[in-house]
């Protein structure tokens, strides 16, 4: 191999002078907490957002809730719609008012049936997210150690007294991809967080829906 000029040497330590900054800044945000944080922080949790347990219908419901009561297909068509968040809670409130007038029998027990056939499908959607987040955090902090491993090897070489600049010129753009790989699933992290809060949000208001229809 020829011996390169001092310009590419130059733009090595330059190179590798800026990937060690961005990989301060990339680290100080998803390595483990400090011990003396660890017992307030969940390093498997990376949102801002407490992490809440799992929701009880009960809590949302103000009247006995019977998870074995009989629920007819319209009903159950009923609760699926108001589950889904593209449904927008103007067109839920249309159809739960819909389905009042169609209905003008209808009492607290159907009512908390229609409820529970929402609240089950949200729920579902809820815990799968939390275990996302959780998986998504996870794979951030082992990029993270993939990039600091993948540093530490640039500064090594990039020290020797005959560097492989061939292996410089990998690592660098192994270092380059995975941290814009980093980078893009964090812009992506407040959208994630916030979509537990959504769901626990949405869960309330199509119970409140409901009771309106309450007799």
């Amino acid at each position: 191999m020829t011996t390169p000029s001092n310009a590419p040497i130059r733009g090595s330590l330059l190179s590798a002078r800026l990937a060690l900054a961005a990989l301060i800044g990339l680290a100080a945000t998803v390595l483990p907490p400090s011990p003396t944080k660890a017992a307030d922080k969940d390093p498997d949790w990376p949102c801002v957002q407490r992490r809440a347990g799992a929701l009880s219908p009960g809590v949302l419901w103000p009247a006995p809730l019977d998870a074995a009561a009989p629920l007819a297909r319209e009903a159950q068509d009923l609760g699926a719609a108001l589950a889904l968040r593209r449904v927008d809670m103007e067109d839920a409130k249309a159809r739960v008012e819909h389905y009042a007038a169609a209905h003008p029998d209808l009492d607290m027990t159907e009512l908390g049936a229609i409820f529970l056939e929402a609240f089950k499908r949200i729920d579902h959607d809820r815990t799968r997210l939390l275990s996302g987040i959780v998986r998504y955090s996870r794979g951030q902090v082992a990029l993270s150690k993939r990039i600091a491993q993948a540093q530490a090897e640039f500064d090594s070489l990039e020290q020797a007294e005959k560097p492989d600049f061939d292996r410089l010129d990998a690592l660098e753009e192994q270092l380059d991809w995975d941290k814009r790989i980093y980078s893009d699933r964090e812009k992506s992290l407040t959208y994630v967080c916030e979509t537990p809060v959504l769901l626990e949000k949405r869960a309330y208001a199509v119970a409140r829906l409901l009771q309106e229809q309450a007799p």
